[in-house]
């Protein structure tokens, strides 16, 4: 049996950006996709980046017991992880990831402690700042809400197993293909 990756970091530090690179380069690795009540951004295609959800569909999930782990993130959208599909892809032996907030990642601590909890971490406060407000994709007063929320999980850290630095993307997800025993130079023919 294979064992789960959770890779989690404060908000803007490229959690997204680095699971997409492992994703189009590394076919051995198994790429949760989670669930949000979050509006898709530009680029973003339902099932593949997210399984966008109504708020009344989410509370119908967790009501289930069909999420491994949820949150309300910034304290506005609701983001969930399905259980069957991670459960599926490890009985396959398929080296899974799940990309989540850190309220998720303990909540997957709790139910799957044998997982390898990750950090992803930015080079620099200054480098985390300049990120998050160079994506243009939230107002002023959503980008200091965000930085609010950086600095708590950041001081995080110490919670996981092991903590990669994102000065490059490639180099990221290299370590982190690594780290879950795939081997970094297997990526597909478009790396």
């Amino acid at each position: 049996m294979s064992r789960l990756t959770v890779l989690a970091g404060p908000t803007a530090v490229g959690k997204g950006t680095v699971s997409a690179f492992v994703r189009g380069r590394y076919p051995d690795v198994w790429l949760s996709v989670s669930a949000t009540t979050r509006a898709p951004r530009p680029g973003e295609i339902d099932g593949v980046h997210y399984h966008f959800v109504s708020q009344a569909e989410f509370d119908r999930m967790i009501a289930g017991g069909e999420l491994l782990e949820w949150a309300v993130v910034h304290g506005r959208n609701s983001y969930g992880t399905p259980v069957a599909p991670v459960r599926e892809a490890l009985a396959e032996g398929k080296a899974p990831l799940l990309e989540i907030d850190l309220q998720g990642a303990r909540q997957v601590k709790e139910t799957m402690p044998e997982a390898h909890f990750v950090f992803l971490a930015p080079p620099s406060w200054e480098e985390l700042v300049r990120r998050l407000i160079g994506r243009g994709t939230e107002s002023a007063e959503e980008q200091e809400r965000r930085l609010d929320t950086a600095r708590v999980e950041l001081a995080a850290e110490s919670e996981f197993d092991t903590t990669v630095v994102n000065h490059d993307i490639r180099k990221a997800a290299e370590e982190l293909v690594s780290l879950m025993g795939v081997d970094p130079h297997s990526a597909g023919s478009d790396s």
